[in-house]
């Protein structure tokens, strides 16, 4: 694996001029400017991300928890654990299932940038290494910083979850539609058998997400595959706010259960979710 700076030699004017730079996915237009290589051993950099806490959306099962997040070997790990943990916000007269399960009987965690990084436009990198078990459902997103969801927008650069019981890779984008949190969604979703014919190793193996966005296009890729591309003239909110003309910020997270994920009742346990680096490039 080699996250660390690469050694170029560059030509100007017949000169030959060497230095270091950090790999550059587009050529010289684009720059780095944000990123996590995860290279500090212990906990998550807090100047850098933030974590939910408890039960989120979607009628997951997982309980969020900033202990099953650490930094290991160079390496962001998301641990999924089968473990009881009481819910703080318990109450049995509550009709909202945040609030009315006694406990949880899953763990995770689901980091994000929001007040610390957001960007709008560029190229978003992300290495890794997704847990496939039947009930994990891990994603790379962002969410835009203004409006309640889905105004806001959101970006699927992955998520990986059952699909009417098939496992599949989803990339996707949602934005607004009449009515209280409907949403229109863009969305491509690929069987899983796809990948594993092409690789029956894959599963265990490290992948390359990439987002590229501009005003006019965000195309979504892996493994330099472009699995969906959305016109951005068309992502317009009844409002005539456009989510994807605005900055975003970055969550990554590994939901169990919930309306997506799957039966995670025979899956072994604990579940890991692994991420090398993130990588943020703007002209």
């Amino acid at each position: 694996m080699l996250k660390q700076s690469l050694f170029y030699f560059s030509f100007t004017l017949g000169i030959v001029t060497t230095a270091t730079a950090q790999f550059n996915p587009t050529g010289t237009d684009y720059k780095l400017v944000w990123q996590d290589e995860f290279d500090q051993e212990g906990k998550v950099n807090s100047e850098k991300w933030s974590f939910e806490e408890g039960f989120k959306r979607n009628n997951e099962v997982q309980w969020y928890q900033k202990e099953n997040a650490e930094v290991k070997d160079g390496r962001l790990v998301i641990t999924g654990k089968r473990e009881q943990v009481k819910n703080s916000n318990f109450d049995p007269e509550s009709t909202d299932w945040r609030r009315n399960r006694e406990f949880a009987e899953y763990t995770s965690s689901s980091i994000n940038t929001r007040g610390k990084y957001e960007f709008q436009y560029g190229i978003m990198e992300v290495r890794a290494k997704i847990d496939t078990a039947l009930g994990m459902w891990p994603a790379i997103w962002t969410l835009g910083i203004t409006k309640p969801w889905p105004a806001n927008g959101e970006i699927d650069v992955m998520e990986y979850y059952r699909v009417k019981g098939e496992a599949t890779i989803l990339a996707n984008a949602a934005w607004a539609d009449e009515g209280q949190y409907n949403a229109k969604w863009d969305d491509a979703k690929i069987p899983f058998t796809d990948f594993l014919q092409k690789d029956p190793e894959w599963p265990s193996k490290f992948h390359l997400w990439r987002m590229e966005w501009t005003e006019d296009t965000i195309k979504l890729f892996l493994d330099d595959e472009l699995l969906n591309e959305v016109d951005l003239a068309r992502t317009v909110n009844p409002d005539g706010f456009n989510p994807f003309h605005q900055p975003h910020y970055i969550l990554l997270n590994l939901a169990i259960g919930g309306n997506n994920g799957g039966d995670p009742t025979y899956s072994a346990f604990p579940r890991e979710y692994a991420v090398d680096y993130v990588r943020v490039y703007q002209k």
